[in-house]
C-alpha cells in the first residue's frame, strides 16, 4: 500500500531554528510569530480532527509504518500556509521545512517520501526551491495549498510548473491554505460547515483553469494531484466541461481535445475524503464507474479521521482496481518504482 497524504509539522518554530540564519531566528523570535499548527484547522473536539499531527520519525514509524505497513508514504507538511505574506521570510521558511522534513523523516526510512513546500507569494522564489532540491528523488512533488491568489492555469504559476516539470515533479494541490483568502469566488463564509465544504469547489475551479489556460498543452508531462478535495463532484464537472467546451472552444484554441482527455491524463485524486454514503452501495458503484478507478490514489490523511466513506469504497472496487487504488496508481504518478527509487530502497 502506497499512501499519498500523511502529515506532518515541526511542533514548533525552535525545531527549524537550525535550519533558520541568525537573521530569521533572531526577526521570528522578537516579532512573536509561532505556528499555530493543522488542530486549528478542525473545530476543538470534531471528531475529523484525529490525533495530534506527528512532528517527528518517531511519531510517524509508530503510529503510520509500523501499523499501517504501507511499502511507501508520502508526506505532506502545510507549515508553509502559517506564514504571513512578507516573501522574503516564505522563501526561508520552505527552505527549512524542507531541510528538516529530509533530516527528520528522509533520511531516516526509505519508505518515507515527501512534498517540496515552496513559497506561496513569489514565483522566483518557489522556483528557486525547486532548482535547490528538485534532483533529490526522496522529493516527489511540489505541494500548494488551493487558497491561492489566483487559479492555477494563470500564467504567473508557468514558470514553476515547468520547473517541477522539468525535475519530474508532480504538483499536489491540497485542501485549505491561508486563512486570508476568501474560500469562494464570492467572498467569505459564515461558518466552518461552508468553509469546509467550500475546498471542493476551489479543487473544481482549478481543474477548469488548468485546463482552459492551456497548461498541460504548454506542460505535457506535467502531473497533478488533487488532495483532501474528494471526487464526487468530478463527473458532473466534467461533463459540463466537455459540453460547454463544443460551443466555446475557439476561445481556447489550445485546447485541441475534450476537456475531459486532459484531466483523465494529468490530474490524480486521493481518496481521503472520499464524500460518499455508507448505505447506498448502488449509487457508490455508479460513481466509481463515471470517475474511473485509475484516478483515485490511496491516502489516509492520517492524522485525520473522516469515518467510514473509504472503507466503502474499497468493498466496492473489484480485487485489481482495489490494488491499484491502493498500490500502483500512485507508484506510476510518483515514479516510486523507476530504477532510482528501487536503488534508494534497497
Amino acid at each position: 500500500m502506497i499512501d499519498c497524504d500523511v502529515h506532518c509539522a515541526p511542533a514548533s518554530l525552535e525545531t527549524l531554528a537550525p535550519y533558520l540564519s541568525d537573521y530569521w531566528r533572531e526577526y521570528t523570535a522578537t516579532a512573536g510569530i509561532r505556528l499555530v499548527g493543522m488542530a486549528n484547522a478542525y473545530p476543538p473536539g470534531a471528531p475529523t480532527s484525529g490525533e495530534a499531527v506527528p512532528s517527528d520519525y518517531e511519531a510517524v514509524c509508530q503510529r503510520v509504518l509500523e501499523t499501517a505497513s504501507p511499502r511507501y508514504v508520502v508526506l505532506n507538511c502545510l507549515t508553509i500556509c502559517e506564514a504571513h505574506r512578507n516573501p522574503y521570510y516564505q522563501a526561508a521558511l520552505a527552505s527549512a521545512l524542507n531541510d528538516w522534513v529530509r533530516d527528520e523523516f528522509l533520511a531516516r526510512d526509505s519508505r518515507l517520501r515527501a512534498s517540496m513546500v515552496v513559497s506561496t507569494v513569489d514565483p522566483d522564489d518557489a522556483v528557486a526551491e525547486v532548482e535547490r532540491l528538485g534532483d533529490d528523488p526522496r522529493f516527489v512533488q511540489v505541494l500548494l495549498p488551493i487558497r491561492t491568489d489566483a487559479p492555477y492555469g494563470n500564467k504567473r504559476y508557468h514558470r514553476l510548473f515547468a520547473a517541477a516539470a522539468e525535475h519530474d515533479l508532480a504538483l499536489g494541490l491540497h485542501a485549505w491554505g491561508r486563512a486570508g483568502h476568501a474560500p469562494t469566488t464570492s467572498g467569505y463564509t459564515l461558518s466552518y460547515l461552508e468553509d469546509y465544504v467550500s475546498n471542493q469547489m476551489i479543487a473544481q475551479t482549478h481543474v477548469v483553469s488548468l485546463v482552459s489556460e492551456g497548461v498541460f498543452d504548454r506542460m505535457p508531462g506535467l502531473r497533478v494531484a488533487l488532495m483532501e478535495c474528494g471526487f464526487a463532484w468530478l463527473p458532473a464537472l466534467l461533463w459540463r466541461f466537455d459540453k460547454d467546451w463544443k460551443g466555446v472552444w475557439r476561445e481556447v484554441p489550445w485546447v485541441k481535445e475534450r476537456p475531459s482527455a486532459y484531466v483523465r491524463r494529468h490530474v490524480r485524486v486521493t481518496t481521503a475524503p472520499t464524500h460518499l454514503p455508507t448505505d447506498q452501495p448502488a449509487q457508490v458503484r455508479e460513481l466509481i464507474d463515471m470517475v474511473g478507478a485509475e484516478l483515485l490514489m490511496h491516502a489516509s490523511d492520517f492524522p485525520h479521521n473522516h469515518g467510514a466513506s473509504a472503507s466503502a469504497l474499497y468493498e466496492l472496487l473489484t480485487e485489481t482496481a482495489r490494488e491499484d487504488v491502493r498500490d500502483a496508481n500512485a507508484a506510476t504518478f510518483y515514479r516510486l518504482d523507476r530504477a532510482q527509487g528501487d536503488e534508494l530502497q534497497r
